[in-house]
């Protein structure tokens, strides 16, 4: 059973980056989609990038052009690099996969954009 583990949030200045990573407990190469989500306080948590066994990418229309998913599959490990961050960008980040989503979900890292 793969056991998913965030980590590389914390408090950051608005037009700072973040590098988050997802480390898997195990071989990811089988999983044909990852994915980073985030929820705020209040709201439903969202799906704000995937990426394919193929390299093949997707993000939310407010985070475009800003961040960037990866995946190493020798290393197990997924990474959200973000830049130019908002403080609407302010949520708990949790990894997992859209199509077989583990359970339960990680911790999650915290990510703060504040001045």
């Amino acid at each position: 059973q793969v056991q998913l583990v965030e980590s590389g949030g914390g408090l950051v200045q608005p037009g700072g980056s973040l590098r988050l990573s997802c480390a898997a407990s195990g071989s990811i190469s089988s999983i044909n989609v990852m994915g980073w989500y985030r929820q705020a306080p209040g709201k439903q948590r969202e799906l704000v990038a995937s990426i394919s066994s193929g390299g093949r990418t997707n993000y939310v229309d407010s985070v475009k052009g800003r961040f960037t998913i990866s995946r190493d599959n020798a290393k197990n490990t997924v990474y959200l690099q973000m830049n130019s961050l908002k403080p609407e960008d302010t949520a708990v980040y949790y990894c997992n996969s859209p199509l077989r989503p583990l359970r339960p979900w990680g911790q999650g890292t915290q990510v703060t954009v504040s001045s």
